[in-house]
């Protein structure tokens, strides 16, 4: 709990400076974009990341985190390569004015991924998923955490188990880490589940 709320902090200290971005100039920036993430960034493809509504600080950390090569990713690291720190806020603030799209929850997880989700674990120490992002699953856009509500159960899995072996490591003080390391993959699965219906 004491990292939880250090990360919150940090995030908001982090944050605070970032560059606000133009929606509009964003947009005609955006055509790139929409060949992974959808033209408003809801992506089709359950490997693909729904980018809309996630929160403009959020996508900023995350383009600038692409460029600098804190986050890994080759496809996104090419993207990102020849974007200056205003454009990369003018795709932010796009992006987080979109609407996410909502998906369905598989009915035979819904039960542990809420229960994870809305109360944690006591028992190995995993809080509750929405302490940060909330409880609609709309995340806190202010602290740069991320909307969940609806972002498709494969990506959420995915970055999970990412944040578990230690192969995504742009977390604020290392928070999702080590909750991703508490939680057995069978809570993976079904908080994934859960949150893609989420809304």
């Amino acid at each position: 709990m004491k990292k939880l709320a250090m990360s919150l902090m940090l995030s908001l200290g982090l944050v605070a400076g970032a560059e606000a971005g133009d929606a509009a100039a964003g947009e005609k920036l955006a055509a790139v974009c929409g060949a992974c993430h959808g033209a408003d960034g809801n992506s089709p493809a359950p490997t693909f990341p729904k980018i809309a509504g996630l929160g403009e600080k959020y996508l900023y950390k995350q383009l600038m985190d692409f460029k600098s090569g804190e986050r890994a990713n080759a496809i996104m690291a090419g993207q990102v390569a020849a974007l200056s720190e205003g454009q990369m806020a003018d795709l932010a603030a796009y992006f987080a004015s979109k609407k996410i799209s909502v998906g369905y929850a598989d009915k035979d997880k819904v039960a542990l991924g809420e229960k994870v989700y809305r109360a944690g674990n006591l028992a190995t120490g995993v809080p509750a998923c929405l302490a940060c992002h909330a409880a609609d699953g709309k995340g806190m856009a202010a602290a740069g955490f991320p909307a969940l509500g609806g972002q498709h159960s494969a990506y959420i899995k995915a970055q999970l188990m990412a944040f578990q072996e230690d192969k995504r490591a742009n977390d604020a003080n290392q928070v999702m880490r080590d909750i991703a390391k508490k939680m057995s993959n069978k809570e993976i699965e079904a908080v994934s589940a859960y949150i893609q219906g989420l809304h």
